[in-house]
């Protein structure tokens, strides 16, 4: 899926949550190395751009959580949600089926 987006040179857009998920990940799964080199690879991406959560977001995500009521839908999910309402991002590269439950299209390239 992301070799598809970089090959159309779709911009994509992330939090600083989702980041610190996919380093935890790949810490535990990985090691340290791994996890940063990812990092590394966001950072240097012209095509990814990284949105750092705001209090608005976190507001933002709180309403998101009580709208969806009694889902397990991660914090990251819902800033990730509040995120895409406040940029008006067309669609969610996800895997999370949580996404297109809150309303949003998943990209599939």
């Amino acid at each position: 899926m992301f070799r598809r987006a970089a090959a159309r040179r779709a911009r994509l857009l992330t939090t600083n949550l989702v980041l610190a998920e996919v380093h935890r990940l790949l810490l535990l799964w990985a090691g340290v190395r791994a996890a940063a080199r990812a990092l590394d690879r966001f950072e240097a991406s012209p095509l990814t751009v990284v949105e750092f959560a705001t209090a608005e977001h976190h507001r933002a995500a709180r309403l998101w959580l009580e709208r969806l009521g009694g889902q397990p839908v991660t914090y990251t999910d819902a800033v990730s949600f509040a995120v895409m309402e406040a940029t008006r991002c067309a669609a969610a590269m996800s895997f999370d089926r949580h996404f297109a439950r809150a309303g949003f299209p998943l990209w599939r390239g």
